[in-house]
């Protein structure tokens, strides 16, 4: 098995490419370990000391380390942890591994507007930032603001407030005028 490895814009996040299918569909974010219990892969990783979070998308596996940690030293590791686990047959996430679309469900008057903005983020936004390792779902739309959710490398990412605010929040601000700000939100 051949892993490759690919920078993201944020720098404490590296991309592993394990050349197989990680997930079916969707995406799983674990931003800490407590958050890992439901996935083996997951939990081998953070075992190996310096990763603070680790994110599954289709076909990568993003993992993020402490300011403190070298990549140097904790890269082998992870190699190493990835290719153990698809070598050893178990599942990366147990139980019921159905994913949606990540996104928040919105009821209410929005309801038109909402449905144009997920259909954005899913056909316009979300290919761009899986390809740095990451993720954004819709978290809600409140008189004119769209909250997002960041996951990923998108998460802490140093360029992740220009992205919001320059690509998407324009983006979504061309389409659909009812839309006036995006915010990130915490999980």
């Amino acid at each position: 098995m051949f892993i490759q490895t690919e920078s993201t814009p944020n720098p404490a996040t590296l991309k592993f490419l394990p050349g197989q299918t990680v997930l079916e569909a969707g995406t799983a974010d674990f931003p800490s370990e407590d958050a890992a219990g439901s996935s083996p892969l997951a939990k081998r990783i953070f075992a190996i000391q310096g990763v603070t979070g680790v994110f599954f998308g289709i076909d990568f596996v993003t993992v993020t380390k402490s300011d403190e940690t070298d990549w140097d030293h904790v890269k082998p590791a992870i190699l190493g942890a990835i290719m153990e686990h698809f070598q050893s047959g178990q599942p990366v996430i147990e139980g019921d591994t159905a994913r949606g679309s990540g996104h928040a469900e919105h009821t209410g008057e929005d309801g038109e507007i909402v449905v144009q903005i997920k259909e954005l983020l899913d056909t316009r936004v979300r290919p761009a930032v899986a390809q740095d390792g990451g993720d954004i779902v819709f978290h809600g739309f409140d008189r004119g603001i769209v909250y997002l959710h960041m996951q990923g490398a998108c998460a802490g990412c140093p360029s992740s407030t220009l992205t919001l605010k320059m690509g998407i929040e324009n983006l979504l601000r061309h389409y659909i005028p009812e839309v006036l700000e995006v915010r990130p939100v915490a999980a």
